[in-house]
């Protein structure tokens, strides 16, 4: 019988809070007075960017508590994560001896640094919950404002990154960078050879 209550008695806390988060009498009216935004700083890059790998990973992460049942407590979430990952080669770091010319001038030997990933870009309006399942005590929670999705996108971004290096991304920055120079240098008349250091 205590049981029964304590039970009717979260359920209707649950439903008090949803009603009154939901009652609004009198509307509601968004109003944006953002200040627009302000360039703080320019940097100059040498990079050159050489290839692009668009990725997606369904993360399947549960969170259990210890001694207390699934139907209490405990979520499973389902999400979906797309994003993309450069590859790009910093030219910047190229050594004093990176070019060398022939004596004759016809040929020219280029050292090139190996190509490196950057951060992964995580497209939100492709990412999203695909499914979730959660106690009673999380559905309650949930109920007192959005969930935080923050640990989502950052166990997305871990896997994306892992993707990439396991991918032919840099393979493929190498390569499409070694054409680019050669074509480039060939066309001021010299003969090419490039080598990735």
């Amino acid at each position: 019988m205590r049981g029964t209550v304590v039970a009717a008695v979260v359920i209707l806390l649950g439903a008090a809070v949803f009603v009154f988060g939901q009652f609004r009498p009198f509307g509601g009216e968004s109003i944006d007075r953002s200040q627009p935004a302000m360039l703080e700083s320019v940097r100059d890059l040498s990079q050159y960017h050489a290839a692009a790998g668009e990725f997606q990973v369904v993360l399947d992460i549960e969170n259990d508590v210890k001694w207390v049942p699934a139907a209490l407590a405990g979520e499973r979430t389902l999400f979906v994560a797309a994003g993309s990952v450069n590859a790009f080669v910093d030219l910047g770091t190229l050594k004093d001896d990176g070019l060398v010319v022939s004596a004759d001038g016809k040929s020219v030997e280029l050292r090139v640094p190996k190509a490196q990933l950057d951060k992964p870009n995580l497209h939100h309006d492709r990412s999203y919950v695909f499914s979730q399942e959660r106690g009673l005590i999380n559905d309650l929670q949930a109920l007192a404002g959005p969930p935080d999705q923050q640990r989502f996108y950052v166990a997305a971004e871990a896997k994306l990154a892992e993707a990439a290096k396991q991918s032919e991304l840099l393979t493929r920055a190498e390569e499409n960078t070694r054409v680019m120079l050669t074509g480039m240098l060939q066309s001021l008349g010299f003969q090419v050879k490039v080598i990735t250091d």
